[in-house]
């Protein structure tokens, strides 16, 4: 009963320390809390060895404790030894991608740029904890950090902390962010060729200019209101472009650093000298977007012509509007080319309030899609029969859906930049569209493309301040100025293929493998065993 009270306080002493020790891992701080427990038991350890001295002197001194102590040691020793070989796997790190294919390894135009980056970069993935496509992306993002000690990455759960979410500006799971510096780009797949990109753009320090046409009626830069442009103009300049207005109407040219000319929603038309200096624009490698709302623009329509596109004399009746709030003059688009850069992974719904059809005979030769149509549910009808209170589809005058609304050719760029559109279709253009888009890789020393690249959408309004952060609008606008910069892909990855190699066997290596593994490996095993304590009790 005597050495009762000490061996309480022995223990209690242990407890006592114990506690202080998960106390600091869990605050990761050395406060009074853990410290007063850490001390205080080992006071109480203490007076418990000094009240119990002559039996822990009998208890050492026993063979048992000697072995224990001896394997303690071991122990000891075995565990310094696997945290130096962690240790020096944590600081030289090297790694083996054993798969056919190299599914695990980035390609080689990825890691020469890792290796080349002066810079800090950082990659934030916006991600649910138990989304499916999680370990994908950190697996891929690992990887770039692996080639450079200059990238760096992590999580947020946007349900977690949408605060922080909010902050970085992102609305969507499954996105992640790459930024350097005060320059950021936004990846939407967990694809190497995507952040890849995305990681050249932040690195860019040439700053490319974006002018909008005015002098017709179309949406003001600086407009804040509801018409306005002002969103785009600063979703663009955070997108490192300068954005510009341009007066084509005097006697000048469209300037020679336009990486891009956006006619955004005239209302009145273009003059035909206006359009000459366009051509000609086009003619040296220009890229233009026309946004082009329903009513009589006789100049543009003959001038777009001219190019292939058919610009209808119609309005797009989509009663799926309803189900967004909007009415049946706001087609929705859900479809989008998927063998063209700007629909490819693009899976975002757009709306385009007031729409007329745009449509262009498809041709890869010429780089002519459809990019964008309205869902089969739609059609268009003239402008002029509009009967907002009867609106009902006629087979003998409208046009069921899906309707274009959107399309894009390509031209190659004239030796004198002064052709005639005809010619120029007549001439020997975008062999294919992944030769253009290599091509569109190479400018030439006046900063424009080899081909002539011109866009056409059907309405204006998806872009203005009222429709611009809804829905899709804004992505796919981006994506628009983006090709047309030729910032969509600025290098090219082919996707890694995962498959299984089989390995065919024979029936009598089949059974050579059964055999040796499921009966004569255990069996041996089970053997040894049984040998060992057959010899320990015929010992004892």
């Amino acid at each position: 009963m005597k050495n009762i009270k000490p061996v309480l306080l022995g223990l209690l002493g242990v407890v006592f320390i114990i506690a202080g020790a998960v106390t600091y891992a869990i605050i990761r701080e050395f406060s009074a809390l853990p410290l007063m427990l850490v001390w205080g038991g080992l006071l109480m350890v203490m007076i418990f060895l000094y009240a119990n001295f002559t039996g822990v002197k009998g208890v050492i001194s026993r063979r048992s404790t000697k072995f224990g102590a001896n394997m303690l040691v071991m122990i000891g020793i075995f565990v310094v030894i696997v945290g130096m070989i962690g240790s020096m796997s944590m600081r030289y790190k090297y790694r083996v991608d054993l798969t056919e294919t190299k599914r695990y390894s980035l390609s080689p135009q990825t890691v020469k740029i890792l290796k080349s980056l002066d810079r800090d970069v950082d990659a934030i993935a916006f991600y649910r904890g138990d989304e499916r496509t999680r370990q994908a992306m950190n697996d891929l993002l690992q990887e770039y950090s692996y080639h450079s000690p200059n990238f760096k990455y992590w999580f947020i759960d946007p349900d977690k902390r949408p605060i922080e979410t909010a902050k970085y500006g992102v609305t969507s799971y499954r996105t992640t962010l790459i930024r350097s510096a005060d320059r950021e780009e936004i990846v939407g797949m967990e694809s190497e060729e995507k952040v890849t990109n995305a990681l050249l753009r932040v690195l860019k320090d040439d700053v490319k200019t974006i002018y909008f046409l005015k002098g017709h009626g179309e949406h003001g830069l600086d407009n804040a209101g509801k018409q306005g442009f002002k969103t785009v103009k600063e979703a663009l300049q955070r997108d490192n472009f300068k954005v510009k207005d341009l007066l084509l109407a005097g006697n000048g040219e469209i300037p020679g650093d336009a990486a891009v000319l956006v006619v955004g929603g005239p209302r009145k038309d273009l003059l035909q000298s206006e359009l000459d200096k366009l051509r000609r624009y086009v003619a040296k490698g220009g890229n233009v977007l026309i946004l082009v709302d329903p009513g009589p623009f006789p100049y543009l329509t003959t001038y777009l012509k001219n190019y292939g596109f058919t610009v209808g004399n119609d309005i797009i009746i989509d009663k799926q509007g309803q189900l967004i709030g909007a009415n049946y003059l706001t087609p929705v688009v859900m479809e989008y080319h998927k063998k063209h850069p700007l629909g490819a992974g693009f899976n975002l719904g757009t709306f385009f309030p007031v729409a007329r059809s745009v449509d262009i005979t498809e041709n890869p030769a010429t780089g002519s899609y459809n990019l964008a149509k309205t869902g089969s549910n739609s059609w268009s009808m003239s402008k002029g029969k509009l009967d907002e209170d009867n609106i009902k589809f006629d087979p003998a005058k409208d046009t069921r859906g899906p309707i274009n609304i959107a399309s894009v050719t390509t031209v190659k760029v004239s030796n004198k930049g002064d052709a005639r559109p005809e010619k120029l279709k007549n001439e020997s253009l975008a062999p294919g569209l992944d030769e253009t888009t290599k091509a569109l890789l190479k400018p030439p020393k006046e900063g424009l493309s080899r081909w002539g690249k011109l866009i056409v959408v059907g309405d204006s309004d998806f872009a203005s301040n009222a429709h611009i952060n809804l829905m899709g609008n804004k992505d796919y606008f981006l994506n628009l100025i983006s090709w047309l910069t030729q910032e969509t892909s600025l290098i090219s990855v082919r996707r890694k293929q995962s498959w299984v190699t089989p390995m065919p066997l024979t029936n009598t290596e089949s059974n050579f493998v059964f055999w040796m593994s499921v009966v004569i490996a255990p069996s041996f095993v089970l053997a040894f065993g049984a040998a060992v304590v057959a010899r320990r009790r015929w010992a004892a």
